[in-house]
């Protein structure tokens, strides 16, 4: 077994969890928030909306099958740190290239195991998430950290040029503008398949005078206050009769832009398994989340009304315009946790935009 360096874990209430580094030899501070999901540690690694995190994993054993070639959710890791109850310095999986720690030691990201992660994760729940750090070996504990949620991390993680990849099939004339706001590659792939072709452009793009039939706005980190620029022109598309879509924080930014309010939650839904209930049929689904802020349900306006709500504690899922095609979900329809729950949500998005049903 290799020799590791000892580490620990700080919180901002001075908890110190003692440990070992694995990973980048380095130190690495950030708001810690911890994510309940069994498997998927590449694609939660790699989710632009843990931008500015330490995540911590409350399923025990981490690294078992290594890291593969991909897809992921984005080029590179997204979050600051990784802590771990158990880090598995031996894996196993027909697609896997190399460990997890040769993967997180290439792109700098520390990480630290040996860590009692439900005792972690008890302490966020009990006072909600909080700063720390991962201090690696000697290296001085720094004595006052930047809280990420203070920046715009939307700028950070969205694309700096328009992309446009062509359709396909029928759908092929119908022009989607998709705002990235730290979009999942899943969201991309969920809309390039159904033959429409999507223009993905940065967070701060004006769209208003372009054609287009439809428009989407993506999940991101932060709050969602920050993304000013994309609040200001869905404000004025949503004058327009337009099919409009929102997941995660394009969701709370619909919000926003349509007049409601949004606030932070106490610990946040970063989970594989989030029950949400239409309120219209009753019906609940199995949900993937990743998501630490929230519209504020009595600020709806009177012009939309709530579509989805949290089994668990009641907060917004999913709003829709009462009259207008404009509609947002809090959860990840793409990542297809139940396997496919909540899928139809792309379909009707497009079957709004082409007045054609996906198999028609």
């Amino acid at each position: 077994m290799k020799q590791r360096q000892s580490a620990k874990l700080v919180l901002t209430d001075g908890t110190v969890y003692p440990g070992y580094a694995f990973g980048a030899p380095v130190s690495a501070d950030g708001e810690v928030v911890f994510a309940t999901g069994m498997v998927g540690y590449p694609e939660s690694m790699t989710d632009p909306s843990f931008r500015g995190q330490i995540l911590v994993m409350t399923y025990p054993l981490v690294g078992n099958y290594g890291v593969g070639k991909g897809p992921f959710e984005s080029e590179h890791i997204q979050v600051r740190g990784l802590v771990v109850q158990d880090y598995s310095e031996n894996y196993s999986h027909s697609s896997a290239t190399r460990s997890l720690e040769d993967w997180m030691e290439s792109e700098g990201i520390p990480g630290i195991t040996g860590i009692d992660t439900r005792a972690v994760t008890k302490k966020l729940r009990e006072h909600g998430v909080m700063l720390g750090q991962i201090v690696y070996g000697k290296n001085p504990v720094k004595k006052t950290i930047e809280d990420p949620n203070l920046a715009n991390l939307v700028s950070e993680v969205s694309i700096t040029h328009p992309k446009l990849i062509e359709g396909f099939g029928e759908n092929r004339l119908k022009k989607i503008i998709a705002v990235d706001c730290g979009m999942k590659e899943n969201i991309m792939r969920s809309l390039i398949a159904r033959g429409v072709s999507v223009k993905r452009v940065p967070w701060d793009y004006n769209y208003l005078e372009e054609d287009w039939d439809g428009l989407f706005i993506s999940n991101g980190p932060g709050d969602p206050t920050m993304a000013t620029s994309t609040i200001e022109y869905l404000r004025a598309a949503l004058a327009l009769d337009k099919p409009i879509f929102g997941i995660c924080l394009g969701s709370q930014i619909m919000g926003l832009a349509a007049g409601a309010k949004t606030y932070k939650l106490k610990y946040g839904h970063r989970s594989q398994n989030q029950p949400c209930t239409d309120v219209t049929t009753g019906r609940s689904y199995l949900t993937t989340q990743n998501h630490g802020f929230a519209i504020r349900e009595n600020t709806i306006p009177t012009s939309w009304k709530l579509w989805f709500k949290n089994a668990n504690d009641g907060s917004v899922e999913g709003v829709r315009h009462t009259k207008k095609p404009h509609f947002s979900v809090q959860f990840h329809p793409e990542a297809t946790p139940g396997p496919e729950d909540t899928d139809f949500l792309f379909d009707y998005f497009i079957y709004l935009v082409t007045g054609k049903h996906r198999y028609q």
